[in-house]
């Protein structure tokens, strides 16, 4: 099997991962923060190494200042529900995942303003066109730092550093960077960082968080849930101070055990080195398919601007079509339609049908690339 979904979710996960996770429900098993025996201190303890090795991956100064969530939808929404009130304005750009839009959607209902800024076919954002559309009651600029369709990039630095000049927050959604691209909260001017765990950082299903800046007024920012945390049990009011805020229930520690060896996975290997090897597979893969005749590859041509992400079509085949007899008949996992972003797809131009989707990973191989592009040509040939 070739499995080339991995920006929906990652396969195989490092071995330490699911060795951790069996671990905890074999020896700890407790609730951490809930009680005062060993177990549940245990549980305590692997769940702030998992604050603390991600705060390593993002140049996050205080651990305490990283939310978990269930994933990096969860996390879009505590921001967006939380501080966005009506008449107020946020930005964002036409490049985005349903994740970002249904919540905006949601919130025009009920009187915030959505600015989307139109992207380039290839996806590409200019930071001048965030800053036109600023206005007086402007109060967040949300954007993907890259796009689960195409796979471009977005420039955040710029655009983070446009939000600073103006005092106003900005948050960014790492689905499908956290763990393959190099992400500095502070160098990259980032003001809330939402990130999921079962993708590029190796991490099971169910786990994801959100990087809350220094900037940020939590006092301002509501949370999305309210309820137990283990802490200030005395008073029916909830804590005001971080994680706490925002960490309302039992959290799905097994999965985040399993997460802090995904991001140590990452730490070890060295981001750079994983970002450089899936460049390298990607610019192979992409070279080899604009060879085959029908075949259309979107996004930007320059690997450097994009991640292991690819996105094409075969001309007067459905993508449908091709995932089916490319998982039948080659064994190769993609992802076929709209990807949750329709968005984004009108701006490639490719809706409403969609477009066949190969994502690439740590763990895939030149030479399963190399088989990949053997099936494509077949299938378009119609052998």
């Amino acid at each position: 099997m070739i499995y080339l979904d991995n920006a929906a979710t990652s396969y195989p996960k490092p071995k330490e991962v699911g060795k951790a996770m069996l671990h905890f429900l074999e020896k700890v098993g407790a609730s951490p923060g809930r009680s005062g025996h060993r177990l549940s201190i245990e549980a305590g303890r692997l769940l702030y190494q998992t604050r603390e090795s991600l705060a390593e991956l993002f140049n996050v100064t205080d651990p305490l200042r990283i939310i978990f969530t269930l994933n990096v939808t969860e996390a879009i929404n505590l921001v967006l529900k939380g501080l966005l009130q009506p008449e107020d304005q946020v930005i964002t750009s036409s490049m985005e995942h349903n994740s970002v839009m249904r919540p905006l959607r949601e919130l025009e209902k009920r009187g915030v303003e959505v600015k989307v800024v139109p992207c380039s076919p290839q996806g590409d954002l200019d930071p001048v066109d965030i800053k036109k559309s600023i206005k007086k009651n402007t109060k967040l600029i949300v954007l993907n730092h890259s796009s689960n369709v195409i796979g471009t990039l977005l420039p955040i630095a710029e655009v983070g550093e446009i939000a600073r000049k103006h005092s106003i927050l900005f948050l960014v959604d790492a689905a499908q960077t956290a763990g393959c691209y190099p992400l500095d909260i502070r160098k990259d001017n980032l003001d809330l960082l939402a990130f999921t765990g079962h993708k590029a950082l190796f991490g099971p299903t169910g786990t994801g968080g959100l990087v809350v800046g220094e900037r940020v007024d939590i006092k301002k920012l509501k949370p999305l849930k309210f309820g137990g945390t283990g802490s200030r049990s005395e008073s029916e009011e909830q804590p005001d101070f971080l994680p706490d805020i925002y960490e309302s229930g039992t959290p799905n520690i097994v999965g985040l055990i399993g997460l802090k060896e995904g991001v140590r996975f990452v730490l070890k290997k060295g981001i750079d080195k994983i970002h450089q090897y899936e460049l390298e597979l990607t610019q192979k893969l992409i070279e080899g398919l604009k060879e085959i005749p029908g075949v259309i590859v979107y996004g930007e041509d320059q690997v450097k601007d994009r991640v292991a992400v690819v996105s094409f079509n075969i001309k007067d085949q459905l993508p449908s079509e091709v995932g089916l007899r490319l998982d039948e008949e080659y064994n190769i996992m993609s992802r076929v339609g709209l990807h949750c972003a329709p968005a984004a797809h009108k701006t490639i131009g490719t809706f409403p049908t969609g477009t066949i989707r190969f994502s690439l990973s740590w763990f895939n191989t030149f030479e399963e690339v190399e088989k990949t592009i053997l099936a494509v040509r077949k299938i378009a040939q119609r052998v």
